[in-house]
């Protein structure tokens, strides 16, 4: 009896046996897991840069703001004070724990609504879970005659603005 040879059939329609499909499908898969480690990677190494506004604010001209007036800048986290001094600023955050604080002209207070602390219109505590005044903060008067205020940079109070 003639042994008979193992041909392979030809490949006409090219079927996808087993194995075929098992190596498709684990290339595929380590395919898909380094892209995703190559995007983290870039995202891991790439700068992470926060962009902030700059501390110094353009509070406008001096004649703009009334004696004895006591103006709250929401935007920028200040109050501008115009005592018969001059000017100051003030940080308008609770120094309890950050809250914007709001200025009472009837009792003539800045309040937090959060906790209950209240500050002089000169930053100083009055009561409250507060542990320090409201900070005062650098204030000066530009070359173009507008006001600034540095967020940064506190300073001793009872530091006068004159105009």
């Amino acid at each position: 009896m003639p042994e008979e040879k193992y041909e392979p059939k030809p490949e006409a329609g090219k079927e996808l046996n087993r194995r075929d499909f098992f190596l498709k499908l684990g290339l595929g898969s380590l395919s898909i897991a380094a892209a995703g480690t190559t995007v983290f990677a870039y995202q891991f190494l790439s700068p992470n840069v926060l962009f902030e506004p700059s501390p110094i604010v353009n509070a406008g001209r001096p004649d703009s703001y009334p004696i004895d007036s006591v103006t709250l800048d929401v935007n920028s986290g200040i109050y501008l004070i115009h005592a018969k001094e001059g000017f100051f600023a003030l940080g308008a955050a609770c120094t309890h724990l950050g809250c914007l604080t709001v200025w009472k002209p009837e009792l003539g207070i800045i309040a937090c609504p959060c906790h209950g602390s209240k500050f002089k219109r000169e930053g100083e505590k009055i009561e409250g879970p507060a542990p320090k005044p409201l900070p005062w903060l650098r204030t000066w008067v530009s070359d173009e005659g507008d006001l600034m205020v540095d967020r940064s940079a506190a300073i001793r109070p009872m530091q006068f603005v004159r105009v």
